[in-house]
């Protein structure tokens, strides 16, 4: 199906799909997703027997590994009116790879297409599929910057959508990172397997977070926070990145209006 023929995401309640890092490492993370759909009248609901999408078995080259998984997430999504997850990475496996995973298996690939018309990253949800942009949060005077996970970017087309969500926060100011574009160097296996790159990766971008005119650098990816706060907290650097959602969840805390678009 076409992106732009995907089914309208209104007037139907979420399945949040909260990914295996934010579970383990950033339940803050998934906690400020519920937040910030509770406080716009959005039913959530979790499916309790949800694991893994399978990326990192896929990303290895273990295909039948991968399907297993996968398998476990359509079945464990199987009265799914909407998928949101608040991870471009995790969103792009479900879109763009389970319908590539499940080619010749009719059955389970008729499965896949139908979650991936359904899957949303979280910003891309409110923003494409709400169409809304300011959710009425407000924050004491605070610069952001953003990192620009790859999946997100590169495969689900994200990055307008934080800005435009983070842009309307009373109080908040975006200004540019130098390559902000630049991949952190996590890259799931890619780390493990290639640790002298990716550690110069990390570098430069530690680097530039450091030189970046920011309080707090923002990214949609828990991978990504992993790879470049280990990075600045190992160089005693005081800056931190954080997801986009807990800003917002934040900003709900200290201004409570209606939003836009609902």
């Amino acid at each position: 199906m076409s992106e732009d023929l995907r089914p309208s995401p209104k007037f139907k309640p979420v399945s949040l799909f909260v990914t295996c890092i934010i579970d383990m490492i950033y339940p803050e993370t998934g906690v400020s997703v519920v937040e910030i759909l509770d406080h716009l009248g959005i039913e959530v609901r979790f499916p309790l027997n949800q694991t893994c999408c399978g990326q990192p078995a896929y990303n290895a080259g273990f295909q039948e590994d991968a399907r297993a998984v996968a398998r476990q997430f359509l079945n464990a999504f199987r009265d799914a009116e909407v998928i949101v997850t608040p991870s471009g990475s995790c969103a792009s496996m479900v879109r763009h790879e389970y319908p590539r995973l499940f080619e010749g298996d009719p059955v389970w690939h008729e499965r896949a297409v139908w979650a991936a018309n359904i899957t949303w990253e979280f910003t891309e949800y409110l923003v494409d599929g709400l169409g809304i942009t300011d959710i009425g949060a407000a924050l004491p005077p605070m610069k952001v910057a953003f990192h620009d996970s790859c999946h997100g970017y590169r495969l689900m087309h994200l990055g307008a959508q934080a800005r435009a969500l983070v842009g309307a926060v009373d109080g908040v100011t975006i200004n540019p990172l130098a390559g902000a574009d630049q991949c952190c160097g996590f890259g799931g296996l890619f780390a493990v397997k290639m640790p002298e790159i990716s550690g110069a990766m990390l570098k430069d971008k530690v680097d530039n977070i450091e030189a970046a005119d920011a309080d707090v650098i923002l990214a949609g990816d828990a991978s990504c926070l992993t790879q470049m706060n280990g990075g600045l907290s190992r160089k005693g650097s005081s800056k931190r990145v954080m997801h986009v959602a807990e800003l917002l969840a934040r900003g709900l805390k200290q201004g409570q209006t209606s939003p836009e678009g609902k």
